[in-house]
């Protein structure tokens, strides 16, 4: 009778620790270090681009071909060059990312000296949107960003290149957005692609880039996501910059994914 009434106690106390050992309805409790667990979900690093330094600001042009001219002419000197539009109706130059003002000044004087350019500004970084990021926050430069880009529209797209399949037309107004915001995006479409960090196109905010696949199934072409299913791009030699909507079947067969920087 001892016995009896030993076990008669043990009974819930051990069919307690069974369960809790091999859990409920017949099924094993898996332990939090169990290998049957899967491997936590990895974090997402976010890709950054870095920011531009003091760059050189020249010319003063009513047309964009004169400015675009400029444009290359540094171009073939080895430098990042890319026209804006300054306010309607006027067109500027900027080129170059240089450490220090005194190593930008150095060079803008050495251009004069060569009459390529005349008077010029050293924009310090300060004076770049991105500048203000920290106390605005990444909403004022995605506002931002979608405002230069806006700037552009119905400009003629004159920056040219040696290869439509590099998408590097399209993405010299990408690279224009950005750089005049103190961004240092990468001049093409396949390695603005590669720099940022990846976005489902259900979470899409402005500012974010918009890449498409040419026949080959490869990037060919980038444009700027301005905000409810529209994005704004250069649609190609001989046509004017414009806004377009994702939704069109071309795009949206074509779309293969998007790339934030902030």
């Amino acid at each position: 009778m001892g016995m009896r009434k030993y076990m008669a106690a043990f009974f819930p106390i051990g069919l307690l620790i069974l369960t809790l050992l091999f859990g409920g309805c017949g099924r094993p409790a898996v332990r939090h270090d169990s290998p049957a667990l899967p491997a936590p979900a990895k974090t997402v690093e976010r890709k950054e681009l870095s920011r531009l330094a003091y760059t050189i600001q020249a010319g003063a042009f009513a047309s964009a071909e004169n400015a675009a001219r400029l444009t290359q002419s540094l171009q073939q000197k080895g430098l990042d060059a890319t026209y804006f539009v300054a306010r309607e109706g006027l067109y500027k130059v900027r080129f170059g990312n240089f450490p220090t003002r005194e190593q930008a000044r150095a060079r803008a004087e050495e251009l004069r000296n060569t009459g390529l350019i005349e008077e010029f500004y050293v924009v310090s970084p300060e004076e770049y949107a991105v500048a203000k990021r920290e106390a605005l926050g990444d909403a004022y430069i995605r506002e931002e960003l979608v405002r230069t880009a806006r700037s552009f529209l119905d400009v003629p797209y004159l920056w040219g290149g040696t290869s439509v399949e590099t998408g590097f037309d399209c993405s010299g107004l990408t690279m224009t957005i950005y750089q005049l915001n103190g961004f240092d995006l990468p001049r093409t479409s396949r390695d603005q692609f590669a720099a940022g960090s990846s976005v489902e196109r259900s979470s899409l905010a402005k500012g974010d880039l918009l890449f498409f696949a040419g026949a080959e199934g490869k990037v060919s072409h980038v444009g700027i996501y301005a905000g409810n299913g529209m994005f704004i791009h250069a649609p190609g030699r001989g046509k004017k910059i414009r806004t377009d909507s994702l939704a069109k079947e071309h795009f949206s067969r074509s779309f293969v994914g998007a790339r934030s920087y902030l």
